[in-house]
């Protein structure tokens, strides 16, 4: 485990057959997918009420203007370390904040093997650059200093690539 700093969010993330490419590991653009249930997982509130992430901040609330807040990919790169086989136990996707700026973050993602594999394998390294947007007008909206303070703890080192 790389120390960024920050602490992280360990988030479970299960793998689906339907993940898997001819070659039985997981495929490229399944790995974008499991990244993109992680962060909902870390930022969202669930609807149902059910327990949410210690970071999860973001709701279904109407804006002034009738819009909603949500959140798109502005970049997004992947490092794989190992192609990831297939299991029946969650994918122990850790998560820190690289950046916080006015409208967005930089989410870094390290993807493992599940929790208690002794020695725990990386699989893959990822950013995301996340922009907070009004959908009535789809210009970007400010985070709030609450939105910023919850998450101050998980603020780290952004990740660096091997070139």
């Amino acid at each position: 485990m790389t120390d960024t700093g920050g602490q992280r969010l360990h988030v479970p993330i299960p793998l689906r057959w339907g993940d898997l490419d001819a070659l039985g590991h997981v495929n490229n653009t399944s790995m974008l997918k499991l990244l993109e249930e992680a962060r909902l997982r870390a930022f969202w509130k669930p609807e149902d009420g059910s327990e949410a992430a210690p970071t999860a901040v973001f709701d279904m609330t109407v804006l002034e203007g009738g819009g909603q807040r949500a959140t798109l990919i502005a970049r997004q790169e992947i490092e794989y370390r190992r192609p990831v086989p297939y299991g029946h136990r969650p994918l122990d996707v850790q998560m820190w904040i690289g950046r916080i700026g006015g409208s967005s973050i930089e989410v870094c993602y390290e993807v493992y093997s599940p929790v208690g594999d002794d020695p725990q394998i990386l699989y893959a390294r990822s950013s995301a650059v996340v922009v907070l947007v009004d959908t009535a007008t789809g210009r970007p909206t400010r985070l709030s200093d609450d939105e910023k303070a919850v998450w101050a703890p998980f603020v780290g080192d952004p990740l660096t690539y091997r070139r």
